[in-house]
């Protein structure tokens, strides 16, 4: 027996959708029927993704999202459920990284990065739970899903981003953590840990003779694509991973198991 994914009916909140990752995931979502709210502090990006979702035949909304601003966060989701419903899915996906020695990172630069990858990831997430928690407990049927969007250097320590490591690390135990709290009120909370994936932001880089030589170093000599997450974004949206809390699903096509 086949299973079908259908969001008809559903809501899902991206953030970070104005380009890569976050980009494909608000049209994969889209594209299987659901309304997705995109969110990210560049407007006009996300005001072209929602005129290509739509011409593809699909639903968006398009909200204002600086994550390092917890009014910000506040007053985008509530603006989100008021233009499209309450959200039954969040692609907790914003990140920022630098690359640098540790000796050499400054407050400012820790700043930058912890603020988006961990302190945002978490009141991102706790302001949509509260939501989903409250409805929960009206509705003891009603599921929804958090999809943490961390990172296999949150898994292992890769050279001149050890800022971002840590950070990725953060979202995961973060992760384990809200799955244990919140599971009860019908909230699956699970983390995806990509590899090196070519979008837009690193495609110079991946071309280059530094990021040939590393594309050398993988496992199978390639990098992947953000079309490579669709399978598994789809199925930790969907009611078929009801039984799948709390865990951390590495997609870096072997990269972690050497």
């Amino acid at each position: 027996m086949g299973i079908e994914v259908n969001f008809e009916g559903k809501i899902a909140l991206i953030t970070g959708a104005s380009s890569g990752l976050g980009a494909r995931f608000a049209k994969i979502l889209a594209q299987a029927g659901a309304q997705v709210v995109l969110a990210s502090r560049r407007i006009e990006r996300l005001k072209e993704l929602r005129a290509e979702i739509e011409a593809e035949g699909g639903a968006a909304h398009v909200v204002s999202l600086d994550v390092t601003d917890y009014a910000s966060i506040k007053s985008a989701i509530a603006h989100a459920e008021t233009e499209a419903g309450p959200i039954d899915i969040l692609v907790n996906n914003s990140g920022v990284s630098i690359t640098q020695r540790l000796l050499d990172v400054t407050p400012e630069d820790y700043a930058y990065v912890t603020d988006t990858n961990q302190r945002g990831a978490f009141f991102v997430a706790q302001e949509t739970a509260k939501r989903m928690i409250a409805r929960a407990k009206g509705d003891a049927k009603k599921q929804h899903r958090i999809i943490n969007i961390a990172s296999v250097a949150g898994l292992r320590i890769v050279p001149q981003i050890g800022i971002y490591c840590m950070s990725k690390a953060a979202v995961v135990h973060m992760t384990k953590s809200m799955a244990v709290e919140w599971g009860r009120y019908g909230i699956n909370v699970n983390a995806i840990c990509p590899g090196y994936i070519a979008t837009e932001i690193n495609a110079e880089y991946f071309a280059s003779e530094a990021g040939q030589k590393l594309i050398n170093l993988l496992p199978r000599r390639r990098v992947g694509l953000p079309e490579d997450l669709d399978g598994l974004l789809l199925f930790l949206a969907s009611e078929e991973s009801r039984f799948i809390n709390g865990t951390i699903i590495t997609a870096d096509d072997g990269m972690s198991a050497e």
